[in-house]
């Protein structure tokens, strides 16, 4: 199993996905896009790939933010999605899977930052892979968008604050617009790094206070995600 991962910021981090892969001694490869990391040629060789979030928008041109091609980030989605890879996309990489098969990302009706509560929705509850999150569930949120919807596409999960949180785009192929691999180490990264962002956002409906996410235990989530990953794994091998 060999697991690729799309990082946009210094700061972002795959957080909880790492360890399940260390754990299960999966195959690791990077494209620290920030730090020059080119995409693969193709993708050949990747059994799932895994793109994060990240300050940008798919919108976002390569003037505004030098090296993050989202074109061709779409372009190498559709070429997973198409080989039959497992593709999940987290906060700005839900949005891409979108827009890599022609949803255009859409602006969330509320900015979340911090842990809120996600409610499945009836294809949410029907879903295997995410029967064990309960028909509730709080998680990580650090976003301003959301992802489009295909003719296809099935909503898993939404929030008061926002109508797209998990979106099914196909088999194998995931959006989270939430952020369920957060630990305390990736929210403080978040944090020392968004300090503007937080100031500007203070008094909005959905934005924890610092200590609050400081201190919010991530590990029951973490897991949850834990087991979404070995569900759709099992299933993705049948």
């Amino acid at each position: 199993m060999r697991i690729h991962f799309i990082v946009h910021a210094h700061f972002e981090s795959p957080g909880a996905y790492l360890p399940w892969a260390q754990q299960h001694g999966y195959a690791v490869s990077w494209s620290r896009v920030y730090a020059d990391e080119p995409l693969p040629q193709d993708a050949h060789g990747i059994d799932m790939l895994v793109v994060l979030g990240g300050p940008q928008s798919p919108q976002t041109t390569k003037e505004e933010c030098p090296w993050f091609d989202s074109r061709a980030e779409q372009e190498f989605i559709a070429q997973a999605i198409a080989a039959g890879c497992i593709v999940i996309g987290v906060c700005l990489g839900s949005q891409l899977i979108g827009e890599a098969l022609g949803a255009p990302v859409h602006h969330s009706p509320e900015k979340e930052i911090g842990h809120y509560p996600i409610t499945l929705t009836t294809a949410g509850l029907q879903d295997d892979n995410l029967a064990h999150f309960g028909p509730s569930l709080v998680v990580g949120h650090w976003h301003n968008d959301m992802p489009g919807l295909t003719p296809m596409a099935k909503v898993l999960a939404s929030s008061e604050g926002c109508p797209r949180q998990i979106v099914k785009y196909g088999d194998s192929v995931y959006g989270f617009q939430c952020h369920m691999e957060f630990t305390r180490e990736v929210v403080e990264r978040l944090i020392t790094h968004s300090q503007q962002e937080l100031e500007e956002a203070r008094g909005k409906r959905f934005i924890r206070p610092v200590q609050e996410m400081r201190e919010w235990n991530y590990q029951e989530m973490n897991e949850k995600l834990w087991g979404f990953l070995d569900r759709l794994l099992a299933a993705h091998q049948k």
